[in-house]
């Protein structure tokens, strides 16, 4: 008898994982997965997960069809209640939001219905450092000559980076940047530069600029005053890190704070409370995905930089932004408080972006 048990007991042993990968895959098989992007069509958040759509469902097991929709508005916050709150939490729906997400979290921002660490985060499609750059015309190159004139700086909802970046420089160093937020999305801050509606945009991922304007790199459109990340990027030697301006302790702990969201990148998650053999699958699947020869080419063609980080680590960054000291986060909270905020005229509270 006990060797039967003891048999029956190595045979499940054996057996417990095909078993569980096969339930994954017929609860998959013929289904259809959404993505939902927290931004509107024709930014850099839509144009990565589109290209990722494309090819996750190959492998994902099971091969459902995967489909991405925009459901933009505050920052991508809509998107992240949503998926909180009212998703179903199977597995079958992902969604794509803004790094900023944990980060406003951590620092109590209104709105917010969801807890990023029971969020299941599956990948960053792009480890990439935030830039903030000027239209070349402004003649600011530095943030010293952000300190000498006014500039207008675009950017979309008043959570966003676009307005955090600007507003640190402004009660850290002295700059005298006018955010002017209320723009629908990143490409229309551009467009408003190119135009000399506003001056500079406060910020944009530097993958982000690579992809959608490589000739205004090229013929030194914009002037980049710093990055946000945890290291400079290899092939943008030259404009400091925000950490790099600090000018003592107090300063460096504040902005690494403030950083600690460029690691998050492009993030793709689902809701709490799926079941773990589907998220383990969903992570593999994200992983394998971004070593898809296909898929690289495709991005590739398309001008795209994609540096991945897997899902547990990913969940482990996201846990550190949103548990730093008491003592810190009031200090933060100081100093992203927006002194020369102005609204677009004719931008709707709470309205679309697609930053």
């Amino acid at each position: 008898m006990f060797r039967t048990l003891a048999a029956l007991a190595a045979f499940l042993a054996l057996s417990g994982t095909p078993a569980s990968a096969d339930d994954v895959a017929d609860f998959y098989r013929g289904k259809t997965v959404r993505i939902v992007i927290g931004y509107g069509a024709g930014g850099g958040y839509d144009v990565y997960t589109k290209l990722l759509a494309r090819f996750l469902g190959e492998h994902i097991p099971g091969k459902p069809s995967v489909i991405a929709q925009n459901m933009p508005g505050a920052g991508s916050r809509n998107a992240a209640n949503w998926l909180y709150n009212v998703a179903p939490k199977d597995g079958t729906v992902l969604g794509v939001l803004g790094q900023a997400t944990p980060a406003d979290q951590a620092l109590g921002q209104p709105g917010i219905q969801f807890d990023v660490r029971k969020f299941n985060w599956i990948g960053n499609m792009v480890a990439v450092n935030n830039i903030m750059v000027t239209w070349h015309e402004t003649g600011v190159r530095t943030i010293e000559d952000a300190k000498k004139r006014p500039l207008a700086i675009g950017a979309p909802g008043a959570s966003s980076p676009s307005v955090l970046y600007p507003t640190v420089a402004n009660n850290l160093f002295g700059t005298q940047f006018k955010i002017v937020s209320g723009y629908p999305g990143g490409g229309d801050i551009m467009l408003a530069m190119e135009r000399r509606e506003v001056d500079g945009r406060g910020s944009d991922s530097w993958a982000s600029l690579k992809a959608n304007n490589p000739a205004w790199i090229k013929e030194r459109k914009v002037n980049i005053l710093f990055q946000v990340g945890p290291r400079r990027e290899p092939d943008l030697p030259g404009p400091p890190l925000l950490t790099e301006l600090a000018q003592n302790d107090e300063q460096k702990q504040i902005l690494e704070v403030i950083s600690g969201d460029a690691a998050v990148g492009r993030p793709l998650l689902t809701a709490p409370d799926v079941p773990a053999a589907r998220v383990q699958a969903l992570r593999k699947a994200f992983d394998a995905t971004m070593r898809d020869p296909a898929f690289r080419e495709a991005a590739k063609k398309a001008g795209m930089y994609f540096n991945p980080i897997g899902g547990e680590e990913l969940q482990k960054i996201v846990n550190r932004i949103v548990s730093p000291s008491p003592q810190v986060i009031e200090r933060v909270k100081e100093v992203i408080r927006p002194k020369n905020l102005q609204k677009l005229p004719g931008a709707k509270k709470g309205g679309k972006s697609k930053e």
